[in-house]
């Protein structure tokens, strides 16, 4: 009885032993050495693992960025210049300052004067609803007004306004794009903030003719193209009947703006116009009256 559990406890120790040392060498095999310069990149990202750099989060940026040595075509948007700067001197190498970026509504059905076309009763949710509903204003193309954006938002920085569109809160908005992402209707884009603040840009992507298009919205492009006529600068060009304007060539002259006849190019944080003096009226011309000539009458 004791030799057999002898024998017992010696078979099992061999095999504990082989499959140690068979371990051992699939380990050394498919080791992965990882670079220590990965962690002190990660400890200087917000950690926010919004995506908005394109990678899956900051960790993966962090290793985006060592095994490439730079920055070239990686930004982390939460971060901004402040931690570009930083991941650049851990990387030993040069980063070019990006130009700051901020989400942008483009849908604007504030003044259009529409009522609801439709009552949804559903799940609650942009993406579901775009496979299914058109929408209770009846526009194809504008929000749904369900918040999925504003779930998205990890920084507080959109919320959903009284007219039913998201409206973003700039000192907030990191232009991560994570609720241009999740607009079903890809109505929110990252644009340029400009200087002080300040930029145009078309609130409409409503892509029907201009009658179908005004159906839905009195606010709505109709692609007549003055706006494409009016400008200096060829920024702004009229494609499947709504007109955009590229920010890169915009020298935020705002003569697109005067004259949009439907009010769907916006024009953000500029100071209203001076208001013309008015001339002064001309004073009131005095009539003369013709003395009526005595007429003598003979008898």
């Amino acid at each position: 009885m004791t030799h057999d559990i002898l024998i017992a406890v010696l078979i099992l120790g061999a095999l504990g032993v082989l499959f140690a040392v068979v371990l051992y060498i699939v380990a050394q095999k498919f080791k992965v050495v990882e670079d220590p310069l990965i962690d002190e990149v990660a400890e200087v990202l917000p950690g926010a693992n919004c995506g908005g750099c394109g990678k899956a989060g900051c960790r993966a940026f962090a290793e985006a960025c060592v095994a490439q040595g730079n920055m070239e075509g990686l930004r982390c948007a939460p971060g901004g210049d402040a931690v570009a700067a930083k991941v650049a001197e851990l990387l030993g190498c040069a980063v070019a300052q990006g130009e700051p970026q901020v989400a942008v509504v483009r849908c604007n059905p504030a003044n259009c004067g529409e009522k609801r076309k439709s009552n949804y009763d559903g799940l609650r949710s942009c993406a579901f609803q775009a496979t299914v509903y058109t929408g209770e204003g009846g526009c194809p193309f504008g929000c749904l007004g369900c918040g999925d954006c504003v779930a998205a938002c990890q920084f507080d920085a959109i919320h959903m306004g009284a007219n039913g569109v998201p409206v973003v809160d700039e000192e907030k908005c990191t232009a991560c794009g994570a609720c241009a992402k999740a607009c079903p209707r890809r109505i929110i884009e990252l644009r340029p903030k400009g200087k002080m603040n300040r930029r145009v840009y078309v609130s409409c992507v409503n892509k029907e003719k201009g009658a179908e298009a005004r159906k839905s919205c009195g606010n709505a492009c109709i692609g007549c193209g003055k706006c494409e006529k009016a400008c200096p600068f060829d920024a702004v060009h009229v494609t499947d009947n709504v007109a955009y304007i590229d920010p890169t060539k915009c020298k935020s002259c705002r003569k697109c703006v005067v004259e949009c006849p439907t009010g769907a190019i916006h024009d953000v944080n500029f100071p209203a116009p001076a208001k013309k003096p008015e001339a002064p009226k001309p004073a009131p011309e005095k009539l003369e009256v013709p003395v009526a000539e005595k007429v003598e009458v003979k008898q």
